[in-house]
């Protein structure tokens, strides 16, 4: 085998969470390791015996490529344990993976990902693979790199508005997923027939959304770290701009937006905090009323806890308020009682600016989810 062929293998396992490839005339006890594959799940649970007269959890959370996780139900006299590769139940045959979390750790896993921990459903464990599947199995991840290329070059052909954006091969060879983007709905039949007579495998097309692309293609993001949808989340939730606001962010979506083109997830990391801290902040809307005239709001600084007024009838400085103080104010004109001026309980002053950043709301929709 080349050194092309080579890299080619080395990072496709990578992907499943193996530190080199698997060799047919070893044991292969120790290639997976944490931390190699991306959205990896530790067993914190691994020093824990199970309790007296408790059965062992026989669901195991096995791993593919990349973000692909599937429960199995292995047999009872089968013990696997976190590495074990195994033969499982495909659709036809049977694929290669391997196991990733196994016991009680599995259990809770299963639980927080399906619902609950019925056996009626889900696939079979076959075996641990032999000797003859792991040389599949090489042979199997070798096409993919190879078959990704062409794909993207008969979909061009086709004039298909759709990008592909990875291929994963069934351990038995047997079958293929490609999984693409595209903006709007793709009629790929031809596609399909001609990836086919091309690779001589059953081909299944799944279409993923551009958070799920990034997440596989990976990247840095602007933070200097890699990207978290690649590394740890397993959850997408929607992101809007709302949060950006409720954070004193610039509405401005080439700072706001990510890999994907869509709001960063990591804007709903904090939101939650800032719901808690923004309970003590009178509403925005109000106007301090004064004797020099009304004062409106323009943003809050959560951590100092100040708000920043300026004169309506004028265009003045703005000045930031001590909460505890605008809460007084409030107070007072409710009770009729109208103070001098602002400066008196200013804590610092600046030059007006605009904060709206003037953004046309047209822009920011398209991030919305």
């Amino acid at each position: 085998m080349d050194d092309k062929n080579q890299n080619i293998i080395d990072n496709s396992f990578l992907s499943r969470g193996c530190s080199s490839p698997p060799r047919i005339y070893d044991k292969n006890d120790k290639i997976y390791k944490h931390g190699c594959c991306i959205l990896d799940s530790y067993d914190w649970l691994s020093d824990i015996p199970v309790p007296e007269g408790s059965r062992p959890f026989i669901n195991v959370e096995v791993r593919f490529k990349n973000s692909h996780i599937e429960f199995f139900q292995a047999p009872a006299e089968l013990e696997l344990c976190t590495g074990d590769i195994i033969a499982v139940e495909g659709s036809p045959g049977h694929d290669i993976g391997i196991v990733s979390l196994s016991g009680e750790a599995a259990r809770l896993q299963m639980k927080r990902k399906i619902g609950n921990t019925s056996v009626d459903e889900l696939k079979k464990v076959y075996r641990r693979a032999r000797v003859s599947d792991i040389e599949k199995w090489i042979n199997a991840v070798d096409k993919e790199e190879s078959a990704k290329f062409k794909t993207r070059k008969a979909a061009g052909k086709l004039n298909l508005q759709m990008k592909i954006n990875d291929v994963e091969y069934q351990g038995d060879s047997t079958k293929a997923t490609f999984y693409y983007t595209a903006e709007e709905r793709v009629d790929f039949r031809e596609l399909i027939k001609v990836l086919a007579d091309e690779f001589k495998v059953r081909i299944e097309m799944r279409q993923i959304g551009v958070r799920q692309e990034a997440s596989r293609l990976g990247g840095i993001g602007s933070c200097g770290r890699e990207l978290c949808c690649s590394t740890w989340m397993t959850r997408f939730k929607s992101v809007s701009t709302s949060s950006a606001r409720k954070q004193q962010l610039s509405l401005n979506p080439q700072k706001l937006a990510g890999q994907c083109g869509k709001l960063k997830c990591c804007l709903n990391f904090e939101n939650e905090m800032y719901d808690d801290a923004l309970k003590d902040f009178p509403s925005s809307k109000i106007v301090l009323k004064t004797k020099k005239g009304e004062a409106i709001h323009h943003k809050n600084n959560v951590f100092k806890q100040l708000m920043w007024y300026s004169y309506s009838e004028e265009r003045s400085d703005i000045m930031a308020i001590p909460l505890e103080e605008v809460k007084k104010i409030i107070r007072d004109n409710q009770n009729g009682i109208i103070p001098e001026k602002l400066e008196d309980f200013s804590f610092v002053k600046d030059k007006k600016v605009d904060f709206e950043n003037a953004t046309d709301q047209g822009d920011l929709n398209r991030f919305d989810k």
